[in-house]
């Protein structure tokens, strides 16, 4: 038998309170896209996040200014801007915008671009990952510079700014919180030293969701990606709020049948799709547990479901949310 939801709502002490996002991207109309919004807000959601590529979803800056004009407390926010498709000084503009507009609950992710068929359609070059992610840490950097208090000036390899006063100045102190996701060394190190947040994904390098990328998701990968924030973070690791995207969530009475047949359409045994933090199968109380067990592990208390589960998944939200 399992104990009730609320018996899940303990923490240690150095642990950050639970909160949880919803990751959104497509709509009809207005209405469904204003309706989703709400209903996240509504359920209990922190926040209504979105992906940013070029195919069948809804652009981002103008999907987050709805949302945010029709609730009061949800956040908003990417996961991730492609720092390869906006301008930084532009970028900078934007975000300062929404921020004012939304009352400060504004979640900046920044990354360095990884889909090819994003690139392969628009024509945009697609540089080696190197370059990517130097651009993406120039990109940061006159986010960071043009939400200060004075004018600023930068001069890198990629993006210049001269005297340039970002303006309006953002709501909350020192700008947005900026999250950085990956699932490679060198990204998840920048996220560790420059981010709030960290998101820790599966490692998308080849450029499409592939056989690597499924690898990457086992829990002996994220233990090593772990390790690498916590080194590159140093004396900072406790400041930084660790997120964790799950692709898969299915609330199932059936918990060993449903693991076998979601792991057969990915290529993995029902055993690592249960042991895998990116994948939550199982009735409401086991997956209660099992993010407990996984902030104890991780340090993961931001988790964020995709849309298809925002009913299903709503008594754990409720359960544990701010414990």
């Amino acid at each position: 038998d399992q104990p009730p939801l609320h018996a899940y709502g303990c923490r240690m002490a150095n642990t950050r309170p639970f909160r949880f996002g919803v990751m959104a991207a497509r709509a009809r109309s207005a209405s469904e896209w204003t309706e989703t919004a709400k209903k996240a807000e509504d359920l209990g959601y922190s926040a209504l996040l979105m992906p940013d590529h070029f195919g069948d979803q809804l652009a981002p800056i103008a999907a987050l200014s709805t949302a945010a004009a029709v609730t009061e407390t949800l956040r908003v926010g990417t996961l991730v801007f492609a720092n390869d498709f906006r301008q930084p000084g532009y970028l900078a503009k934007e975000m300062t915008t929404l921020d004012l507009l939304s009352d400060g609950r504004l979640e900046v992710g920044m990354g360095a671009g990884w889909m090819t068929t994003d690139y392969a359609t628009t024509g945009m070059t697609h540089d080696r990952a190197g370059v990517r992610i130097d651009r993406m840490i120039e990109g940061i950097k006159v986010l960071r510079g043009l939400w200060g208090e004075d004018a600023f000036s930068f001069d890198g390899d990629h993006y210049t700014i001269t005297a340039m006063d970002g303006l309006p100045k953002p709501v909350q102190a020192g700008g947005p919180p900026i999250i950085v996701g990956g699932g490679g060394k060198r990204v998840l190190s920048t996220a560790a030293r420059m981010a709030d947040i960290v998101g820790v994904n599966p490692n998308v390098g080849e450029g499409v969701v592939g056989p690597e990328a499924i690898k990457s998701m086992s829990s002996d990968a994220t233990e090593e990606k772990l390790g690498w924030v916590r080194e590159a973070a140093g004396d900072r690791f406790d400041d930084i709020e660790i997120s964790i995207l799950k692709f898969v969530t299915m609330v199932t009475d059936d918990r060993d049948a449903v693991a076998e047949k979601v792991g057969g359409g990915m290529g993995m045994d029902a055993a690592t799709i249960l042991a895998s933090p990116h994948t939550l199968v199982g009735s409401a109380e086991q997956i209660a547990e099992e993010l407990v067990e996984q902030r104890e592990r991780w340090q993961g208390s931001y988790v964020t479901v995709q849309s298809d589960a925002i009913d299903a998944f709503a008594p754990v939200v409720a359960a544990l949310a701010g414990t």
